[in-house]
Order: structure tokens, then C-alpha cells, then sequence
């Protein structure tokens, strides 16, 4: 996808579409998440150790690669979705 195939807006934050890629590709490289998120380098890392932090995402050490493992038993963040789960959400779009 190039940057003019790009809408405007979309429905999903770069924090989504971030853990989706994770949720996809476990062992995906930072850059190849940027790519295919269509952020900066600096961007997806930045989401990366959001969602590490908040206890979304775990990141384990493997060689010189990271490996990702999502809690799918959290609560999504915004009080109108609280009642759903990150499993629920990446069972529709990522699994």
C-alpha cells in the first residue's frame, strides 16, 4: 500500500493496527510492522512499548529477534468497549 492509497482516516488506531500485526506475525521485525502499519521505525517501537507496558503485549528476547505473545484476556482501554476483550477484537481481524 503507498502513502496516496492511504485513507484520510481509518476506524482502527496505529495502536490496533500495531497489535493486529503482532497478533499476526509473533516474530515480525519492528520495521516490518512500521511497513505494513505505514508509520515510522520510531512510531511502531513507540506503540510497541505502549502496549508492552500496559501488559498487552509481552516481548521476549530470542537471538538478536524479539518474539511477541498478546494477553487476549485484557479489557479494551475506552470506557464504550470496556466490556470487551482484546481476544474478541483480534478473533474478528487478525485471527
Amino acid at each position: 500500500m503507498t502513502t496516496s492509497d492511504v485513507p484520510a482516516w481509518t476506524f482502527l488506531t496505529n495502536h490496533g493496527h500495531v497489535l493486529i500485526c503482532v497478533a499476526s506475525d509473533s516474530d515480525a521485525r519492528i520495521s516490518d510492522i512500521a511497513e505494513r502499519v505505514g508509520i515510522g521505525v520510531r512510531a511502531a517501537q513507540g506503540i510497541v512499548n505502549d502496549l508492552v507496558e500496559a501488559g498487552y503485549v509481552t516481548r521476549t528476547r530470542h537471538g538478536r529477534r524479539n518474539r511477541y505473545a498478546i494477553n487476549r484476556d485484557l479489557r479494551l482501554r475506552h470506557p464504550l468497549e470496556a466490556e470487551h476483550r482484546i481476544g474478541e477484537l483480534l478473533a474478528t481481524l487478525a485471527d
